[in-house]
């Protein structure tokens, strides 16, 4: 009779722990704002910022409503406008009430004097840095996996006169705080899904090393890059640019 009480209570004591370790699990849907004014008229848009165009409002729209079988239990954005809207717009088409927390962190690469500017007159001078003889040939070599993110934000960050311009490790070092913040609060919470709207150089910054293939090409707006968080306090990415819950939404509203 001992034993079977010492056996069930073992038992108990393996079920609540798995359970536990279960429920504290956190996995973070990183998400690219809808397309903007700037990324509409190929202009670089770092921290300086523009709204949301009509495509740009549908996409988010539809990410919401291919998100509605997803439970949040928080929600964040980066404090630039174009998130913020992106964000409240996915929660509003999903049906969700969830206060919009904000985070400076989460912010875009800045591209210093290069803010606003036409995109060739930022990654030209990069690219020649590189000793690429124009950006179309920069942007070649990226689709062909044969050069960096790094490199290739190192570069901007090079040719910038202002010394305002962020480089690659500057943007994935705080892009990494602000995930762990945002992962170890919903830990302490029991775990769950978090919906984290930042932008496209500061999430691939945040994942390029985690991958098992290079980035060859910009995240598409209102793609979902969904990260686990362990245990152990690792990043595992799960799945990288994910347009599939646009498409999910899309065939919802036909």
């Amino acid at each position: 009779m001992k034993k079977s009480i010492q056996f069930i209570s073992l038992l108990f004591v393996m079920v609540i722990s798995i359970s536990q370790a279960f429920a504290s699990e956190v996995t973070i849907y990183l998400t690219r704002h809808g397309k903007t004014m700037f990324n509409n008229v190929h202009r670089a848009q770092g921290w300086s910022d523009t709204p949301l165009i009509q495509s740009g409002i549908e996409v988010a729209e539809q990410l919401g409503q291919g998100l509605k079988d997803v439970e949040f239990i928080t929600a964040y954005s980066s404090d630039l406008g174009r998130a913020r809207q992106t964000t409240r717009i996915i929660l509003e088409s999903k049906g969700d009430t969830l206060a919009i927390n904000e985070m400076e962190a989460l912010r875009e690469a800045c591209f210093g004097d290069f803010e606003g500017d036409l995109d060739p007159n930022m990654w030209t001078p990069a690219a020649q840095h590189l000793g690429y003889p124009s950006d179309k040939d920069l942007m070649a070599d990226l689709a062909k996996g044969k050069i960096t993110l790094q490199k290739m934000l190192d570069a901007v960050a090079a040719v910038e006169k202002s010394g305002q311009a962020e480089n690659y490790q500057q943007v994935k070092k705080r892009m990494e705080v602000a995930l762990k913040t945002i992962a170890e609060s919903a830990k302490a919470q029991g775990g769950g899904n978090v919906l984290v709207v930042s932008h496209g150089i500061a999430i691939m910054s945040m994942v390029e090393d985690l991958l098992d293939a290079p980035i060859t090409s910009p995240l598409g707006n209102a793609s979902v890059t969904k990260i686990r968080y362990t245990d152990e306090g690792k990043f595992i990415v799960e799945s990288f640019g994910d347009m599939s819950y646009v498409e999910k939404g899309k065939q919802s509203t036909k």
